[in-house]
């Protein structure tokens, strides 16, 4: 697995597997260097799909629903994994339920 200085990079490739290591509470996130981080992971791998694992997040923060709009503006399809109940309030509520798909696994 390798850590990037935000996020944790399960998989790298046109599909891509991020996570935020089963932190429950993203507020102290550095969204710029979050956003950064993504943009060249998709960059550098052609990334077409981006997997993102909440497994164990309560709550994110608004500058990162951001991030992830901007991803999808880049034409990257992205899938939300194991959102909690309050992030998928907040996905509801924003309307970026429209256009992030989410899954739940066991894992």
């Amino acid at each position: 697995m390798e850590v990037i200085t935000e996020l944790e990079v399960y998989h790298a490739g046109e599909l891509s597997v991020i996570g935020f290591g089963g932190r429950e509470i993203l507020d102290p996130l550095n969204l710029a260097e979050c956003y950064d981080e993504i943009m060249s992971l998709i960059r550098e791998y052609e990334c077409h799909t981006l997997a993102i694992d909440f497994t164990g997040v309560q709550g994110i923060p608004s500058g990162l629903l951001g991030v992830l709009a901007s991803v999808h503006r880049l034409r990257v399809d992205v899938h939300l994994y194991n959102p909690s109940r309050d992030v998928l309030d907040v996905l509801e509520i924003t309307k970026l339920d429209r256009i992030f798909q989410t899954h739940h696994i066991e894992l």
